[in-house]
């Protein structure tokens, strides 16, 4: 069964708020850690810029793999 568009949307908003959540949170724990002492404004920014970048690598990957999925679909035969 293939996914609707919609439920295609809704899945790429859960993952990208997810992973927004799960970067804040990890931040907020770890840094301390190295010492890294930042506001939680500071770490909601920081959040924001990694899930940007995250959408950005996400997207590239995916249209890779569409081009090479469409390039080896329908080989050239002799």
């Amino acid at each position: 069964m293939k996914q609707s568009r919609t439920m295609s949307l809704v899945e790429s908003i859960a993952n990208i708020g997810v992973g927004y959540g799960i970067a804040v949170v990890a931040q907020v724990v770890v840094f301390p850690i190295f010492g890294l002492h930042t506001t939680l404004a500071q770490n909601l920014m920081m959040g924001a810029i990694f899930t940007v970048v995250s959408i950005g690598r996400s997207y590239a990957l995916r249209r890779l793999f569409e081009t090479i999925r469409d390039s080896s679909e329908f080989p050239v035969r002799r």
